[in-house]
């Protein structure tokens, strides 16, 4: 199982990328992936839309089940992979490629609940 060391990530198994710009880059993980099996559909949120942290965020569909993503931080919705509605597959093929959507955060501080990659790996016993 991949688990880049430059990111972070949450209980509810989405990482997190903070840009040079400041903006933050938001996927799931491929401990996720693996355990939902092959994505058949991606349902994103609208760019513009405001989310806060824990908040559902966008809905994934697999062969095995539909799941929410949960926003990591809160914030403004300023792209979504828009590759993704016609290949949803590639999340399987890549998650950290693969990414969902960019996000302007609206707060910094909540940056300090995300786990790092050690934390994470211990949280799902891997």
């Amino acid at each position: 199982m991949k688990l880049p060391a430059d990111l972070k990530y949450t209980a509810s198994h989405e990482w997190v990328r903070v840009e040079p710009d400041g903006v933050v880059t938001i996927g799931i993980t491929d401990h996720a992936q693996e355990a939902l099996g092959d994505i058949v559909f991606l349902e994103l949120p609208t760019e513009g839309t405001k989310i806060a942290a824990g908040k559902a965020l966008a809905v994934i569909e697999s062969v095995k089940a539909a799941s929410d993503i949960y926003a990591p931080i809160s914030g403004e919705i300023l792209e979504i992979n828009e590759q993704l509605a016609d290949e949803p597959g590639a999340v399987n093929a890549d998650p950290y490629a693969a990414w969902l959507l960019k996000m302007k955060p609206s707060s910094e501080a909540e940056f300090a609940s995300l786990m790092d990659a050690e934390a994470y790996r211990q949280s799902i016993g891997s």
